[in-house]
């Protein structure tokens, strides 16, 4: 490459690990008897560490680089090369990617979104139509079109036919001659510029080859972008929309954006790569991020299936509130309960979304509430809404109950109240007596938040079910609807002969 890459500080995106944009707290350290009282910055409770600030962050939209092509000619894996990493998902099949998603991009120190795209073919049908149209959009919707043909086999007809298409956007287009992985080959694409695009720029998006020069060709065609790190920290809050295969998550994200946003169909696993949309819901904005059903665990899923589970791990880690969507009409199933559990541990908020509500009488209804019952005893404190994102029906309860998930996640109780209710609740039910004696409950902190964390400092370890009984009287009494709370204990050190 021409140019050394530079490290990107930029937003990470779905697939990336960035969380919830909120400023560190600071550290207080107190001393109590044998205790050291921590507070949100410290680790006692077993969470993640919280992620560094977005402050680098660029003002304004970022000029957009729209990657296109037929099928199978590279272009999500010159998206990977473009990004630095491997993002988009890639496989060595035509089609695996179908809606058109957007990264983040640096190069030079100057930012830009590149967007890559499903394969075009002229008089697609069906789904192979709805994938076109959604690279027609991304290309439309862009300041630079890369246009990748592949050079081994030179230019065939459908390229020739996307050029038509992309002439019409009236859009600066470069034309990238990919898998170009060697000096010889080069000779081989004098051919590609019958297409009319001028010169064309041979690359190996495999190998990197030529990227650094093609890069350098697209930043002086992008209108002018801002510097690095002159923007704000905040931002849209995180929703990621996850479910098994084929529960309308991608119908769900089309109603709230009201547009076409991702590639709908009735065959299961038609989403791959997380697609995320700025969408107003409630008056305010959400980023939303449509993510792969959920088939397998990801330790036994393979190819695709294996990539598109990574992605949408990722995008539940980036997220800070998750819609689990279950499907009403049909049984709570296992995939569902393994989709539920990974978004549990995960520590972020939850919103179920029982989605086909049109679909669902009274006989189901019925056995749907002895199912919830019986299913979701796990997570009773999860925020349940019914809706149909065919009709539409109560799509907009969604914004309510993201908003308290939300609020609960980042919720903090003050010392003084906590420690005064806990002595109440252990007076009134002490821990029952083991091996003649009942470790006592000394005091508790809140070690943290995004999800609320609490530390019991006792005098020694507390049974599971006494330490569900705090948790659940926890939930009663300070109202954490819609989130995990974590409880850790920490016994006292016994102290040694001197």
């Amino acid at each position: 490459m021409s140019r050394r890459r530079e490290a990107s500080g930029g937003p990470a995106r779905p697939g990336g690990g960035a969380g919830p944009r909120r400023g560190r707290e600071p550290r207080e350290v107190d001393v109590v008897d044998d205790f050291e009282v921590l507070d949100a910055t410290d680790d006692v409770a077993g969470a993640v560490a919280e992620p560094a600030s977005d402050a680098d962050a660029p003002a304004g939209p970022l000029p957009v680089v729209a990657v296109v092509g037929r099928p199978n000619v590279g272009k999500s894996t010159l998206v990977n090369r473009i990004l630095g990493r491997r993002q988009a998902v890639v496989e060595d099949v035509p089609g695996v990617t179908r809606d058109r998603v957007a990264y983040d991009a640096q190069w030079a120190g100057r930012r830009f979104t590149v967007v890559d795209t499903g394969g075009w073919e002229p008089d697609a049908r069906d789904r192979a139509a709805a994938i076109a149209t959604q690279a027609e959009l991304a290309a439309a919707s862009a300041d630079v079109v890369l246009l990748v043909v592949d050079a081994r086999v030179g230019a065939l007809d459908e390229d020739e036919a996307a050029v038509k298409m992309l002439r019409r956007t009236n859009k600066p287009v470069i034309l990238v001659a990919n898998k170009v992985d060697n000096a010889r080959q080069e000779m081989e694409v004098a051919g590609l510029w019958s297409l009319g695009l001028g010169e064309p720029h041979p690359v190996s998006a495999l190998h990197g080859r030529g990227s650094g020069d093609l890069l350098d060709t697209l930043l002086a065609a992008l209108p002018h972008l801002p510097p690095v790190g002159d923007a704000p920290v905040g931002g849209p809050r995180r929703v990621a929309l996850v479910g098994r295969p084929n529960v309308g998550k991608s119908s769900l994200l089309n109603r709230l954006a009201q547009e076409e946003r991702a590639v709908v169909d009735s065959v299961a696993g038609t989403t791959v790569d997380p697609v995320d949309s700025l969408v107003t819901v409630g008056g305010e904005t959400w980023l939303f991020v449509d993510t792969a059903g959920l088939r397998k665990r990801v330790n036994t899923a393979s190819g695709t299936e294996y990539y598109a589970s990574l992605r949408t791990a990722g995008a539940i880690e980036a997220a800070e509130v998750v819609v689990v969507l279950l499907d009403a009409s049909e049984v709570i199933s296992e995939q569902d309960q393994r989709v539920l559990s990974m978004v549990a541990e995960s520590g972020r908020g939850i919103v179920l979304a029982f989605n086909k509500w049109d679909l669902v009488d009274e006989d189901r209804r019925y056995y749907l509430d002895r199912e919830i019952e019986r299913e979701l005893k796990r997570i009773p404190w999860a925020i349940r809404v019914n809706i149909s994102a065919r009709t539409g029906r109560a799509v907009e309860k969604l914004a309510p109950a993201l908003r308290t998930a939300l609020h609960n996640w980042e919720r903090r109780v003050p010392t003084g109240q906590l420690n005064q209710w806990l002595t109440a609740l252990v007076q009134a039910t002490p821990h029952p007596v083991r091996g003649g004696r009942a470790p006592r409950v000394l005091f508790a902190t809140q070690a943290g938040t995004s999800p609320p964390r609490f530390v019991l400092f006792t005098t020694g370890q507390l049974d599971p079910g006494y330490v569900r009984f705090v948790e659940r009287k926890l939930r009663e009494e300070f109202d954490f609807e819609g989130t995990p709370i974590d409880i850790a204990v920490k016994p006292r050190a016994k102290q040694g002969r001197r």
